[in-house]
């Protein structure tokens, strides 16, 4: 696999960015060694954190092997990690969701990944998605493209040109996350809207709007750590990731990513009413 262009190409020259993403690469590789090492072990050890959410043994091997790394490569950037927290300051921050799916990973189900990303000032620039159990991966840096692989060659992937509702699929994610925002009406609203919709859930379908499969994921009741991965593969796929409400922030605890063409009429139609609801 050749994830990122070679030293001494043009498209190296555009920055550094290139060398963050091989490092990025490099730190999915070690952290699919150990996550994979326990996936369905029968003796795995999963607690409960104070939130109530699960978490394993390999979720935090996971996030060390990633910390470790960083420590001995790039000892200055800051790292933040969902099962460690903050450490270090600088405008160059490591964001990692070692297992994202804890609640798959430990029944066994292989719809799972990690998640890491580097933001620099606040902006995610480079962003990979590792899914071992099914032997995918994607990957992007700003202004490289958004790309995957399985077993062959690495492939440049972009979001659909649909271009209204009534052609859409989406991935609403959870029906109880929609519940839990008072906004059930509006989900089967949408469902009756749109060409189709599924709860993929998790880190899945924003890879599958990245090359186009689907146009729409929304999720409410996110952190940084959930979505940061997502947002240079999203976008250099040419997809647009917002806010529910359309703003520009990782930190409002929801998202609506779309393939770009589509995301001012999904907003549009989660702001009307039945009453005042237009055609595309």
């Amino acid at each position: 696999m050749t994830p990122v262009p070679p030293a001494g190409s043009p498209e190296r020259a555009k920055g550094s960015f290139p060398d963050d993403l091989a490092l990025a690469l490099r730190l999915a590789d070690a952290a699919d060694a150990v996550s994979m090492s326990r996936f369905d072990a029968a003796d795995l050890d999963i607690r409960t954190k104070a939130d109530a959410t699960h978490v394993t043994e390999a979720d935090l091997a996971t996030e060390r092997a990633i910390r470790d790394i960083l420590a001995a490569e790039r000892p200055a950037d800051a790292v933040f990690g969902e099962e460690f927290g903050s450490e270090g300051d600088s405008s160059r921050q490591w964001i990692i969701d070692p297992i994202d799916g804890t609640a798959n990973y430990l029944r066994g189900v292989p719809m799972w990944a990690t998640l890491i990303a580097l933001a620099v000032d606040g902006v995610p620039r480079v962003g990979v998605v590792s899914q071992p159990a099914i032997g995918r991966r994607w990957w992007a840096a700003e202004g490289h493209g958004a790309w995957t692989a399985t077993q062959g060659a690495p492939r440049r992937i972009r979001v659909s040109d649909v271009s209204t509702l009534d052609d859409a699929s989406v991935s609403f994610q959870s029906i109880a996350q929609w519940d839990e925002v008072g906004r059930t009406d509006d989900l089967l609203r949408l469902s009756r809207r749109v060409w189709r919709d599924r709860g993929y859930g998790d880190a899945w379908p924003y890879m599958l709007l990245a090359e186009g499969r689907i146009e729409m994921v929304a999720e409410f009741g996110v952190k940084v750590y959930d979505i940061a991965a997502h947002h240079p593969i999203v976008t250099e796929a040419g997809g647009r990731l917002t806010a529910f409400d359309g703003s520009e922030s990782l930190s409002t605890l929801s998202v609506l990513a779309t393939n770009g063409t589509l995301h001012s009429p999904f907003l549009d139609f989660f702001e009307q009413t039945p009453a005042t609801e237009s055609p595309a």
